[in-house]
């Protein structure tokens, strides 16, 4: 009798062994087991919670899933050596899988996407002082009226290593690189919608900044590699080609482009900070002015170099004095040629401050006085404790997610980004690979939305790089968009602007879904 019933212990075990359950939390420790032999550091289990908010569209009910996400390699079938963190809003309870479904990133590189998850379209957001420094906690989160879920599910992510997302030691040059960033976020996503049920949903990007750049190349990967077409493709703050950079403009003589692409934003900033001795009523027809002479007069007056005739040198030193205000003496000593910093560190250095890098708009006391260009960003002073003291506290006790780990939120300083494209080293640009997605694509929509106060990528920089997009002028007439807002790199500091921003963002995916 012993025999038999250790027999029948034995199949009820092994009966047992067999449920998905056991086979599911089995499979859990295997693959834990695996990423530990890569020095992986453990992951949190993700977690779940439902929230709901009003909206002038009424109230919306959703599901938010924090986790992380392995970046399980299927061509060449190889453990994850990195796991992504992200958050994902659902409308309702998730299982609508026709709706539309977009996937939000800031850039850097290097940034984590807190700013985007509590400052643009999720379900909260965090409420600042206009452009006035935040000062000390507490700040305050507020449902947020212009988050998109009542037409679309919106997942924000965060790049390898950010967040709380880990990389496995000595893997990091695995993800941290151009191409490597592109294949990192192919990956998650096409894990992210199989995960999710969402293959059949038409899907849209959201980047900001250097996630411009991430976005046209992650086009290209998700068709080549995923076989994924896009619904459309939003650029906020944009930058494709690093060679138009106003930042560091004087280390490439002869390239032009910068200074020409940079004056209307210095002409915004001029004419908000009231340094325009003949100011404008319109912003907006101002702008177009001095575009067309950028384009066209400066732009040649550039192309001459030391060839340029003095008359025509003091014309365009005195014209650049009337659209920014920079005194013509200071315009003429820099060869009519002004690096962002450099116009930072001399539009208000009378009243002892510079305006910010992000955000022309806001502005904060000058570092050094006998610097030649301005260090420091006010923008990112005033509203960085609050964005991250609010994430923080946001995740732990809204989302049931984080505990004690540390959420990172950038790799700035420590991180070694290799900056070649297609193992072609030097100036990145990303112009093609757009442009060949939208040839795969025809039907792919393309949306730029940019502020006129931003000189770390200035709207009309953005405007110029889709312009020279090798499309037939057809599709670009019928597949590119433009909206200008007066804000900053971050257009949806402004609540206002978030508004008009929310209206647009809205329309094109409705019209594309």
């Amino acid at each position: 009798m012993k025999k038999i019933s250790l027999f029948f212990s034995l199949c009820s075990l092994f009966f047992f062994l067999l449920t998905p359950g056991f086979q599911a939390q089995a499979q859990k420790e295997q693959a834990k087991q695996k990423e530990t032999q890569h020095n992986l550091p453990s992951y949190l289990d993700n977690s779940t919670t439902t929230g709901s908010i009003s909206t002038k569209n009424g109230k919306i009910s959703y599901k938010a899933v924090a986790g992380t996400m392995p970046l399980w390699d299927t061509r060449k079938e190889q453990d994850t050596t990195a796991r992504m963190s992200y958050v994902a809003y659902f409308k309702g309870d998730g299982n609508d899988s026709s709706r539309p479904i977009t996937f939000f990133y800031n850039g850097g590189p290097g940034s984590s996407t807190l700013w985007l998850h509590l400052g643009s379209f999720g379900p909260k957001r965090v409420v600042t002082d206009g452009v006035n420094h935040m000062g000390g906690a507490p700040y305050k989160l507020a449902d947020n009226p212009y988050t998109i879920l009542d037409i679309s599910d919106v997942v924000f992510i965060d790049m390898p290593g950010t967040g709380f997302g880990r990389i496995a030691k000595g893997k990091e040059a695995d993800y941290h690189s151009v191409d490597k960033d592109a294949e990192a976020f192919g990956n998650f996503i096409k894990n992210f919608i199989t995960q999710y049920n969402r293959w059949n949903s038409p899907k849209f990007l959201y980047g900001e900044s250097y996630g411009t750049l991430r976005s046209a190349l992650l086009a290209s990967v998700l068709q080549q590699q995923h076989s994924i077409d896009l619904n459309g493709v939003i650029l906020l703050s944009q930058i494709l080609d690093y060679g138009n950079s106003v930042d560091r403009a004087k280390r490439h003589p002869g390239l032009n482009n910068p200074y020409v692409l940079a004056l209307p934003t210095y002409a915004a900033t001029a004419w908000y900070h009231n340094k325009l001795a003949n100011k404008p009523a319109d912003l907006e027809s101002f702008l177009k002015e001095v575009e067309n002479f950028a384009i066209t007069d400066y732009n040649l007056a550039l192309a001459q170099g030391n060839q340029l005739d003095d008359a025509t040198f003091n014309q365009v030193a005195n014209k650049l004095h009337e659209y920014t205000g920079i005194a013509v003496d200071y315009i003429k000593k820099a060869n009519l040629r002004m690096e962002g910093g450099e116009f930072r560190q001399q539009l208000l250095a009378d009243q002892g401050k510079i305006p910010g890098r992000l955000g022309t708009d806001y502005s904060g006391p000058i570092m050094d006085p006998l610097a030649q260009s301005a260090w420091g960003d006010p923008q990112s002073d005033a509203i960085g404790s609050a964005y991250v003291s609010l994430l923080n506290d946001y995740m732990r006790k809204e989302l049931k997610f984080g505990g004690t780990t540390n959420y990172k939120v950038s790799l700035y300083g420590e991180m070694h980004w290799k900056s070649e494209h297609q193992g072609s080293p030097g100036t990145v640009s990303v112009i093609n690979d757009l442009a060949n997605a939208l040839k795969k694509n025809p039907k792919l929509q393309v949306m730029l939305m940019g502020g006129y106060y931003d000189l770390a990528t200035p709207y009309f920089e953005g405007k110029y790089e889709l312009a020279q997009l090798p499309i037939s002028k057809e599709q670009f007439k019928n597949n590119i968009h433009f909206h200008f807002y007066e804000s900053g790199h971050m257009i949806y500091l402004n609540e206002g602007v978030l508004e008009e921003a929310h209206k647009d963002l809205v329309d094109f995916i409705n019209k594309n879904k």
